[in-house]
């Protein structure tokens, strides 16, 4: 009988921590933005909020976005940055809602997509508090294609978050120097 109890409770738990997905298919947070997908007035909105502008590329039925979502996001550490740090904007590579680059050119999302060379999902896109007109992924400081792990996305955060791009510390041996740190202080 406890067998059985402890089944049932975790097949009721199990869609609980499964993350949700929108009608668009794309898993939904609740520190994603709702925008026009105007990168020029998410960038200044960001930045009024004290917070950096994060463009997030998914696609329906990606596996690693659903790993990001259920696995790596919900970290504490990580969910209060992207909660406090980061303004999110979710961009669907398949998707048709027009996007305003930051050069001023308006595409479908899949057109965007394509013009900025993204080939994964996720990719996440990292923007300085100010850019000139230009494409997006000629101004991005940093881009994460593809799922990582809990580690490296929060070093991520963090290097993008502390302006370490700036420096001459590349984020590979900050992320290295990092994950080091955390094996000898156990």
């Amino acid at each position: 009988m406890r067998v059985l109890l402890a089944a049932l409770a975790l097949m009721i738990a199990a869609p609980l921590s499964a993350a949700e997905l929108g009608d668009d298919g794309l898993h939904k947070a609740p520190w994603m933005r709702d925008t026009f997908k105007d990168l020029s007035e998410d960038l200044q909105e960001a930045t009024a909020e004290g917070k950096r502008l994060l463009v997030l590329i998914e696609q329906r039925g990606c596996i690693y976005c659903t790993r990001m979502h259920n696995e790596v996001f919900p970290a504490p550490e990580i969910d209060a940055m992207m909660n406090g740090d980061f303004f999110v904007v979710q961009i669907n590579m398949f998707g048709d809602v027009e996007v305003t680059d930051f050069d001023g050119e308006t595409l479908a999302e899949k057109d965007m997509v394509r013009k900025w060379g993204a080939l994964f999902t996720p990719t996440l896109m990292f923007f300085p508090e100010e850019v000139e007109a230009s494409p997006a992924n000629q101004v991005a400081v940093a881009q994460m294609p593809g799922a990582f792990e809990k580690g490296t996305t929060f070093d991520l955060l963090t290097w993008v978050i502390e302006k370490r791009y700036e420096g001459d510390e590349p984020f590979q041996k900050y992320h290295a120097r990092k994950h080091n740190e955390r094996q000898n202080s156990q």
